[in-house]
């Protein structure tokens, strides 16, 4: 029972169970005598890379580490703009009631009908990442965030049109909520993800919280419809960016590479005939820097012709694409498996236990930010204070400061906590030692939530000013922002076969939560006279019963990866 984690009484080797070897005396390239792991010796202690980058230079592992964090870097920040589309009608709620003229209600549903377009969006476009990449999908998605967003522009007094665009821009974005973070499980080694994915996360659901500072002072000097034409013109700035500077990052690696799913702990299944040492992120290094069997060697791999399980079947690597050829939005299938198949494989995931605490670990907090966005306007729009769009937008800059809050607690504690845990069990990295994460998550997120509900109501009555309800408002968006890294995080490295159709259903889930939040939100408070302090008593106590249930799942998650690795619940359901 390592650090609380049962042990599995079946498997000798776990998927998702890895070896950070953390005795400097110990050979990096070496498990027990056995040449050819690949380390990163960058810093003190060499840390095998997991999975094992191959010998082919188009492998994302074989890249430099500087281009890899450009393409993150480029994503994350279409990522921003994309989702900038999902709270940019929030501080603008009582200017849209007047222009059609609408209710309350209807103006939320004109959020919560994007939301759904990226619940429906995300379920569509996953087979199509997994069989063709997600290249194609990140270009595809970018075009019709320009035009949809054009769209919504010039949509007039026309509140249906608006509203059949705001469908359609959720569809737009989708494929960087989906996949975004998928890109970092392509893209990295487990011991660079955390940081990496604590900011992913920052554009995908924090950068949304920039987005009503603006948009308010943007209505109040050049309309709201401006607020969608620079969306249009910064997502087509991003384009080209997208185009050429982030080649296909999916990429079909040998079984045998994956150490992380693995269902052995044998080290001469970790054994490669051409033995490899690396030091950093040198991908020169990383492609083999060290002696070999049958002589082969060179500082850059230019002599080592071949890579092979079998060294009597000699496979030639791979020439390095072009740019020219790394500008193709398809490179081949990843996958021979059935569309349809693909298509309906993330719906039996919501009965993994793992799968559906992710969901609702991440998915519940993201809908309390949502609803809370929806009503928040209807407290400051009337008594006391009776602000109007531009100070209703700069409220947003609570929440805003919560999610960069929340950004440096997962991007510090993530991949420290991680390590320490590692050095505390003798080694031995289990994913599990991500939940801790919840912890930070269950403080804020639940404290927020009990507090705003509280103050919001006293601020009605004068008992505190406005600022007491948004710091809670940031306290719960800096837990969201945690769970976001910390649910993601523990799929990439438990089922990383299985984070696509993960981060499909926390999708699925959270949009589909939050549509219908959208829809209810100003009959429980607004419309039925109620105050906010029983109903965020109510919701922070739900979070705090599914914060919980982190504590089985990590006692238990290691036999939980054991059971399914040996019962395919995707084959049960015949669609694997």
């Amino acid at each position: 029972m390592g650090l609380g984690i049962l042990e599995d009484k079946v498997m000798d080797h776990v998927p998702g169970t890895t070896r950070y070897f953390d005795d400097p005396e110990r050979p990096p390239y070496a498990v027990d005598g056995v040449e050819g792991l690949k380390c990163d010796t960058s810093g003190r202690v060499p840390i095998i890379l997991v999975p094992q980058p191959s010998d082919d230079p188009n492998d994302p592992l074989n890249w430099p580490l500087w281009k890899r964090d450009l393409i993150t870097f480029i994503l994350s920040m279409t990522a921003i703009f994309a989702t900038a589309l999902g709270p940019i009608l929030a501080a603008n709620t009582i200017t849209m009631v007047i222009w059609y003229p609408a209710l309350f209600s209807d103006v939320a549903k004109l959020t919560g009908w994007y939301l759904l377009g990226v619940g429906i969006g995300g379920f569509i476009f996953v087979p199509s990442g997994r069989i063709w990449g997600k290249r194609h999908l990140f270009v595809t998605g970018t075009v019709l965030l320009v035009i949809t967003s054009a769209w919504a522009g010039g949509s007039g007094k026309n509140y249906t049109s608006l509203l059949v665009a705001r469908i359609f821009q959720g569809i737009a974005t989708a494929p960087f909520e989906a996949f975004v973070n998928a890109a970092v499980g392509d893209l990295y080694y487990v011991h660079q993800r955390g940081s990496r994915m604590a900011f992913t996360n920052l554009a995908v659901f924090g950068g949304a919280f920039f987005t009503p500072i603006l948009v308010g002072k943007i209505t109040h000097t050049i309309k709201w419809w401006w607020t969608f034409y620079l969306v249009a013109i910064f997502c087509a700035a991003c384009l080209p960016l997208i185009y050429f500077f982030c080649p296909e990052t999916a990429y079909h690696r040998e079984t045998s590479l994956n150490l992380d799913l693995l269902a052995t702990d044998n080290p001469a299944a970790y054994a490669r005939p051409v033995t490899a040492q690396a030091t950093g992120d040198d991908p020169e290094k990383l492609a083999g820097s060290a002696s070999a069997p049958n002589g082969t060697s060179g500082a850059n791999g230019a002599d080592r012709t071949n890579e092979t399980t079998d060294p009597s079947k000699p496979q030639a690597v791979p020439q390095k694409a072009t740019f020219r050829e790394s500008l193709a939005l398809f490179n081949g299938r990843k996958t021979d498996e059935s569309f349809w198949k693909l298509l309906l494989r993330p719906l039996p995931l919501f009965l993994q236990p793992a799968f559906l605490w992710a969901c609702l670990i991440q998915g519940l907090l993201i809908g309390w930010t949502v609803f809370i966005g929806v009503i928040i306007a209807s407290f400051f729009l009337g008594p006391p204070y009776w602000w109007d769009e531009v100070k209703t937008g700069y409220a947003y800059t609570a929440p805003f400061l919560g999610a960069i809050i929340g950004f440096l607690i997962a991007g510090t504690l993530s991949d420290w906590t991680a390590r320490v845990m590692t050095k505390w069990n003798n080694g031995v990295y289990e994913p599990e030692f991500r939940l801790v994460m919840v912890i930070p998550q269950m403080i804020l997120g639940c404290a927020g939530l009990y507090g705003f509900g509280i103050t919001v109501d006293g601020m009605q009555k004068y008992k505190y000013s406005y600022y007491v309800p948004l710091a809670f408002f940031a306290l719960e968006v800096a837990g969201m922002v945690i769970g976001a890294v910390a649910s993601s995080l523990y799929i990439v490295d438990a089922y990383r076969d299985l984070a696509v159709e993960g981060f499909t259903c926390m999708i699925i889930f959270k949009n589909i939560f939050s549509f219908a939040l959208t829809f209810k939100a100003y009959d429980w408070l607004i419309e039925n006279h109620t105050d906010a302090t029983p109903l965020f008593n109510a919701i922070g106590t739900v979070q705090v019963v599914v914060s919980l249930t982190t504590i089985p799942l990590y006692i238990y998650g290691k036999r939980l990866r054991s059971y399914f690795a040996r019962h395919d619940i995707l084959a049960a359901f015949g669609v694997r």
